[in-house]
């Protein structure tokens, strides 16, 4: 994987999005973050994927036990079913891995509940397995601040490369003249975005007020 430069960049085009284990189950001890801020972030990552036609897959564990996928993620793809696995380690799964290698994309961008777990595993098998492994950790947490942190700092010695959702989509966009996307991405960082989003609806109030004004 290439450290700098321009490949060093995500691309949409070479992009593959898994979203792991995001259940109530595991938000029940995610302590690690607000549970409520990693729910938003993966939604807003999930929608931002679908913007830029970002294949998504979604998969869960023992749903039975585990309970379904958050309706808010869920939402984002009415029409996919998650994968449901038993093995702890997404990568082990060929329902999960067969479908990501006929894609023949590299850039792995991986988010998932817990990041210790859930999250290391199928990105240190991946990243021996020669994809690009990017992960989304404010769209991933863990059982405590240790645990994120520390799962955090293996998958970087291992070479996985730790990234928040809002830089995902920026990097996929990259140019604001690529206005087909950047409106649909406009919506999602309104919705989704935080101060961000606040900040950009007030920009638009601004442009707005003064457009009215100069055609008084």
């Amino acid at each position: 994987m290439p450290k700098t430069g321009l490949p060093a960049l995500l691309r949409p085009e070479d992009s593959y999005l898994v979203l792991i284990d995001h259940q109530p189950y595991q938000f029940a001890n995610l302590h690690s973050h607000e549970p409520t801020v990693i729910a938003n972030n993966v939604v807003g990552l999930a929608k931002g994927a679908k913007v830029f036609r970002v294949p998504t897959l979604l998969t869960t564990v023992i749903e039975e036990r585990g309970g379904y996928l958050i309706k808010g993620l869920q939402d984002v793809f009415p029409d996919q079913k998650p994968i449901d696995r038993t093995f702890i380690n997404t990568w082990q799964d060929p329902k999960v891995t067969d479908i990501v290698s006929k894609s023949g994309r590299k850039q792995l961008v991986l988010a998932a509940l817990w990041t210790e777990v859930c999250l290391a595993m199928p990105a240190i098998q991946a990243l021996g397995e020669g994809y690009d492994v990017f992960v989304v950790t404010d769209a991933s947490g863990g059982v405590s601040v240790e645990a994120h942190d520390m799962a955090v700092r293996r998958l970087v010695q291992a070479g996985a490369v730790p990234i928040t959702w809002l830089a995902v989509v920026s990097e996929w966009q990259r140019d604001w003249a690529r206005e087909d996307t950047a409106i649909a991405l406009s919506s999602v960082v309104l919705e989704h975005g935080g101060a961000s989003g606040i900040a950009f609806a007030w920009e638009q109030q601004l442009l707005n007020s003064a457009n009215k004004a100069t055609a008084r």
